[in-house]
């Protein structure tokens, strides 16, 4: 004996005739919708697709959608609930606003993706290169972009940027409000632009590699491998150079990034690294930390380097330098001085 839920189910596998099929279709737009539609049919039409909404099942929500993009892919494919796709297509955009017909013909649907690619292709790249990114960047922009990727990458995003911009930047995207589309489209063209300067950058990772290798070097091996190389091809020694940041480079790192890079080092370290070097180096080092520090350092550098390994002296030069580098990285220190422009030179 068939008890009422399986007659139920039986009635709702019922397969719905095309006339079925648009009577819920124009029922599932609501009213103000498909008031303006039913105007386009003739009155033969009308008689049937009213019949069939007075006797319409009950149409569960799954088989509702299933219906829609029924609906939707006869303007792909040509066929379905009506002879003629590109009639109806007509029928539609004159009666209705431009908006409604891309929602009913699932002409977002490619948008969309569109979208969702530059956000998935984002959470692809180095969070160290996009916080970079971030940096030449206002506030409210970040905490948009974030607010749209993934959460675990826009978590390591967070942590590669200032400490001192964390709470302002996260209390933005806490509170960020519906973004007008043409706000969205600027931030996201920016986005693309980003994108376009991550493939560069992945382009260039044959530059980057070489360098990296380099800074692991001492100063006299990088000087005897890049003049070897400028002789085999010069525009390779152009590409690398920029990326190299030695001991010696200090020299040429703006004064407050020396300061914030130097007190966080090991006086024992700074002492080493300083035994043999120039004046020059020296003096620059020197200034950059406190009196109290300094006074100890001059003293110990006093008593000479007998006995001192010169490997010692490579080693502290070069935790120095690449501390200096991770710290450039995650945009807390410039490791060289910008350049002044025209204008700011005038002003």
């Amino acid at each position: 004996m068939m008890d009422f839920d399986d007659f139920s189910g039986a009635i709702a596998e019922k397969p719905l005739s095309q006339t079925e099929k648009a009577a819920a279709v124009l029922l599932a737009m609501g009213k103000q919708v498909a008031g303006r539609l039913l105007k386009y049919f003739t009155q033969n039409e009308l008689q049937m697709i009213i019949a069939s909404a007075q006797s319409l099942r009950l149409i569960p929500p799954d088989e509702l959608a299933q219906l829609v993009a029924e609906f939707e892919d006869l303007f792909t494919e040509g066929a379905g609930l009506m002879d003629n796709a590109k009639a109806i297509e007509s029928i539609l955009e004159e009666g209705l606003t431009p908006d409604e017909v891309d929602s009913l013909l699932g002409r977002r649907t490619a948008f969309q993706a569109y979208e969702t690619s530059i956000w998935d292709r984002l959470g692809e790249a180095d969070p160290v290169f996009v916080a970079k990114f971030f940096l030449r960047e206002h506030p409210q922009t970040i905490a948009y972009v974030l607010s749209m990727m993934p959460s675990a990458f826009g978590a390591k995003i967070l942590l590669q940027l200032p400490e001192a911009q964390r709470a302002d930047i996260m209390n933005r995207t806490v509170n960020i409000k519906d973004v007008s589309p043409k706000a969205a489209q600027i931030i996201e063209n920016r986005v693309l632009g980003l994108m376009a300067e991550i493939d560069a950058e992945r382009n260039a990772s044959g530059s980057t590699k070489v360098a990296d290798l380099m800074n692991e070097l001492d100063k006299p091996q990088v000087d005897t491998l890049l003049s070897s190389l400028e002789s085999i091809n010069k525009e390779s020694v152009e590409k690398v150079r920029p990326k190299i940041f030695l001991f010696d480079d200090l020299t040429r790192m703006p004064q407050p990034s020396r300061v914030l890079l130097l007190n966080d080092i090991a006086a024992d370290i700074l002492t080493m690294a300083l035994r043999g070097s120039s004046n020059e180096i020296r003096e620059i080092v020197l200034s950059s930390i406190s009196p109290r520090q300094r006074r100890m350092i001059e003293s110990d550098l006093q008593m000479g380097n007998t006995g001192i390994n010169p490997r010692e002296i490579a080693i502290a030069r070069r935790a120095i330098a690449q501390e200096a580098i991770r710290l450039a990285n995650s945009g807390q220190i410039e490791l060289k001085a910008k350049e002044n422009t025209p204008v700011e030179e005038a002003a």
